[in-house]
């Protein structure tokens, strides 16, 4: 994994809150856009993240997004992903 300089998305949304201003238009369609065609490509090999959320995208300085986190992920077999909760009999 690569380390992400600018943190993740939850820190960046806290780091406008905190400083009262908007995050510009252009830089929330970049990363919509980035997530949406990492989750298209993650679903094309079969594969569900199950765990999206702010604090697992990963932001770099050259503006480009990562999808981490994949320890809940599922590999859909058959049409049907599956999972486990709890201790096993």
């Amino acid at each position: 994994m690569d380390f992400a300089e600018k943190g993740d998305l939850l820190n960046f949304t806290k780091e406008y809150r905190n400083k009262k201003k908007y995050i510009p238009e252009e830089i929330i369609w970049d990363i919509l856009s980035q997530v949406s065609k990492g989750l298209r490509d993650l679903h094309s090999k079969k594969i569900l993240h199950r765990d999206i959320k702010c604090a697992n995208i990963f932001l770099h300085n050259d503006n480009k997004v990562r999808i981490g986190d994949l320890n809940v992920s599922k590999l859909q077999k058959h049409g049907y992903a599956k999972t486990q909760t709890g201790t096993p009999y």
